[in-house]
Parts: C-alpha cells; sequence; structure tokens
C-alpha cells in the first residue's frame, strides 16, 4: 500500500450532511486570510474541526438477536428510572434509561441501537438548555422513535443541546432497520436517550465512554445480574 493510500486508510470519511458547513468554514478561512493571514489559521483549525464533527467512521456492530448497542458516541451520562417522554407511548410507568451525551468533538451520527421496525417518529420543538441536564429531556427540542423489536419496544430520543440547532432523520415510520445502522444526527453537541423495557439490566457505568454502534448498552438474552466498576 502506498504512503498516500495508507494516509487516506486513516482518514475517516464525513457525512454528506457536513459538506454545506465544510466549505462555509473553508470559504470564511479564505476570506480571513485575505484580511489578516492569523485570522486564516484560526478559520482553517476551526474548519479541520468541522470535517471532524461531520465524521462517520465505518463502526463493527455485534449482531444478535437481544443486543442493545450504544446509538451515540459520548459518555454515559445518566443511568435511571424515568418516565418516558408521553410522545414515544411507551406507558405511564418509569422505565430503565441510559443517557449518552455528545460533546462537540464527537462523531455525531447517530446509529440504531436495536434491529426492528420503526413503529412512530415524533419531532418536537423545544429549549436548547445544557444537554447533560436532566430537564433537558423535557424542555429541549427532541426528536423521539420508537423501534419495535421481540424483546418489547425500545424508545431512542435525540436532544439538541445548548450549540445544536437541528436534528436530522434519515429514516421514516414503518422502515425496517437493523442495529448499527445509521438513523440521524445532531448538530454540534447533544445528547441520545435509550428507553429499555422494564426490568432490563445496563451493562454499562455512568462516566463510561461509548462508541455508536458497538457498546453494548444491554442484553435481553443475558441472564447476568448486574455488573460493578471500577474508575482507574
Amino acid at each position: 500500500m502506498s504512503i498516500a493510500n495508507s494516509i487516506r486508510a486513516q482518514i475517516p470519511p464525513v457525512h454528506p450532511e457536513g459538506y454545506p458547513f465544510i466549505g462555509g468554514f473553508a470559504l470564511v478561512s479564505l476570506i480571513l486570510f485575505w484580511i489578516w493571514p492569523p485570522l486564516g489559521w484560526i478559520g482553517t483549525g476551526l474548519t479541520v474541526w468541522c470535517a471532524l464533527f461531520f465524521r462517520d467512521p465505518v463502526r463493527v456492530t455485534p449482531v444478535r438477536d437481544g443486543i442493545v448497542v450504544s446509538p451515540a458516541d459520548g459518555r454515559v451520562s445518566m443511568i435511571a428510572q424515568v418516565l418516558p417522554p408521553a410522545e414515544l407511548g411507551l406507558g405511564d410507568r418509569p422505565l430503565p434509561r441510559i443517557s449518552v451525551f455528545m460533546s462537540v468533538f464527537n462523531c455525531h451520527v447517530n446509529r440504531s441501537p436495536v434491529a426492528g421496525r420503526i413503529e412512530r417518529i415524533a419531532y418536537r420543538p423545544g429549549t436548547f438548555i445544557n444537554a447533560e441536564l436532566d430537564k433537558a429531556s423535557e424542555d429541549n427540542e427532541r426528536n423521539s422513535l420508537v423501534i419495535s423489536t421481540a424483546n418489547g419496544r425500545i424508545g431512542v430520543v435525540q436532544i439538541a443541546g445548548l450549540v445544536a440547532r437541528r436534528i436530522v432523520s434519515f429514516v421514516r415510520e414503518g422502515q425496517s432497520i437493523g442495529a448499527g445502522e445509521r438513523f440521524g444526527l445532531i448538530r454540534f453537541g447533544s445528547r441520545l436517550d435509550v428507553y429499555l423495557p422494564e426490568g432490563t439490566r445496563a451493562l454499562v457505568s455512568e462516566g463510561q465512554t461509548a462508541i455508536a454502534g458497538e457498546t453494548i448498552l444491554a442484553d435481553f438474552g443475558s441472564s447476568e445480574q448486574g455488573r460493578t466498576f471500577r474508575a482507574d
């Protein structure tokens, strides 16, 4: 393999949704170079960051019935029993919820946590408070999916963050989707909530780093009673 091909293989592809933004950053950088070169270099750095934000790397998803994988890159910020949003139609009892917070440095392409059929998609406008706050689940702009599986109905909620201003969905109601398949993205910082059937045990811990399409959040086929974790 040539050096050029080797370097190219190390650079993740960019999702097409990012092209207009990267082009805009690049154009502004050229103008800034003309005004004052140091500003141009700052613009170049921001252009590179923008390209990294919209990166869409290949992921290797474990394939087995009952596995729930992370829908997002980021940090597992909260694991709790929470009443799901009304638009999900998942009932009026608290369900296990795993939240993954994405910073502006994470890949923001979202992937389906399970294989199944998309039963419902519900968009709700809202505010843009810090997505790490628990009340962001209720107050912020969000787009919700309900995925019907052999193990029950799974709720997946894209929540806009403090900087985010746009949630993009690639799927439609009635569509079948595989675990790890791309279903949307959120621009510039946000959070993903996964609502699991009652009694499901999380196989991750708060503070753990999650990788979209790869990190296993839960396993319906496992008899494991839970895991203990140690932070070093």
